[in-house]
């Protein structure tokens, strides 16, 4: 099967079918455009010992870390998200850090599971994408098939204990008409990062070569368009490697955890 009939045929799978799929670790893609309406979710784990710096770094920046649900420590299942998710395991690809330098990428977590780690689950810019699509826009990414293109800054987060850094964003390029109907469409959905932090100048931000993401993959950018950039939930994994805790896990850039919760659920009328 060619890349585009595969993309075709997942995004035709339900949740619980990729979910298996992903659990048998199968796949190990990016989750862009996969199962529409459902909340994809960022992650980060922590030992109990951090959890409460974490948390309030979280509640300091709700715009890069939308939080979701946090669950006890040693419990891979929250409630809030689906009972019989096991976010040790549904997620396709894991990325683990030891005193904040980048150590292994997993597709499951039965090595690294602790009985003290504490699961935090944020929102996703991947949830609004579908409302951007239903409103007539173009997602550049879904379109050409890629993982969203995104970047280290220089805009900083408010610190909180022990965690500081800089915002990482996601980007997706509009004509200045879209992109103000992007602001407006993405302002409605706040636990997904919610409007747009800058658009134009990527160097005004501290991105010097928008064509060379830190994360993900480039996109087309055309001639009549400009880059809008959103908070994005890799912040979290450039705050890790400033703040050093001994263990952290998150999901890797791009590859999410798709959850039971609607995206509607979450938007603001």
């Amino acid at each position: 099967m060619d890349t585009s009939g595969l993309q075709q045929s997942l995004a035709s799978l339900s949740r619980q079918a990729l979910r298996e799929q992903i659990r048998a670790n199968t796949y190990t893609g990016s989750t862009s455009g996969l199962v529409p309406g459902y909340l994809q979710a960022n992650l980060v784990m922590l030992p109990a010992d951090w959890a409460t710096d974490f948390l309030l770094f979280c509640q300091k920046n709700p715009v890069a870390c939308p939080l979701i649900g946090v669950t006890e420590p040693g419990q891979p299942f929250l409630d809030e998200i689906g009972a019989a998710i096991d976010i040790s395991r549904d997620v396709p690809e894991y990325h683990v850090f030891h005193d904040g330098q980048f150590t292994a990428k997993v597709p499951d977590l039965e090595v690294y599971w602790r009985d003290d780690l504490v699961i935090f689950v944020l929102g996703c810019s991947f949830s609004f994408e579908e409302a951007l699509i239903q409103s007539g826009l173009t997602v550049r990414n879904i379109e050409q098939q890629r993982n969203v293109s995104m970047y280290d800054t220089q805009i900083t987060c408010q610190p909180a204990g022990r965690f500081h850094g800089n915002m990482v964003v996601s980007m997706r390029p509009f004509t200045p008409k879209d992109a103000i109907r992007a602001i407006q469409i993405t302002s409605r959905y706040p636990k997904a990062h919610g409007a747009p932090v800058h658009f134009g100048d990527p160097a005004a931000i501290g991105i010097q070569d928008i064509n060379t993401p830190d994360y993900g993959e480039a996109v087309d950018i055309h001639a009549d368009e400009v880059p809008v950039f959103w908070a994005c939930g890799v912040t979290p994994q450039n705050v890790l490697r400033q703040s050093k805790p001994p263990i952290c896990i998150t999901h890797a850039p791009g590859k999410m955890l798709i959850t039971d919760v609607l995206n509607n659920a979450l938007a603001v009328l």
